[in-house]
């Protein structure tokens, strides 16, 4: 039981880190995508493109960090245990 609580502890603590730090990478990204467009307003396409895949890649970060959350929840021995002592 004592495993399974840490587990939720570390899969909560990694997921709300994750989710730092894909926050603050996306908002140095779109500060850069905006100064760029207010330096050169030409070159607004090519950089929005850029950073739309930019922003798609640093989201899927924050996804992995999810699925790993979730194996550490639901994927180790004591799940079906823990299952079991939660529906009685």
């Amino acid at each position: 039981m004592e495993f399974f609580i840490a587990s939720v502890w570390a899969a909560g603590l990694a997921v709300g880190i994750a989710a730092f730090g894909c926050g603050i990478g996306q908002g140095m990204g779109l500060n850069g995508a905006v100064s760029g467009v207010a330096r050169n307003p030409e070159a607004s396409g090519k950089i929005t493109v850029t950073l739309l895949i930019g922003l798609a890649m640093i989201e899927s970060l924050c996804i992995y960090a999810l699925v790993v959350a979730l194996i550490l929840i639901y994927a180790h021995p004591q799940a079906a245990a823990v299952a079991e002592l939660l529906a009685h």
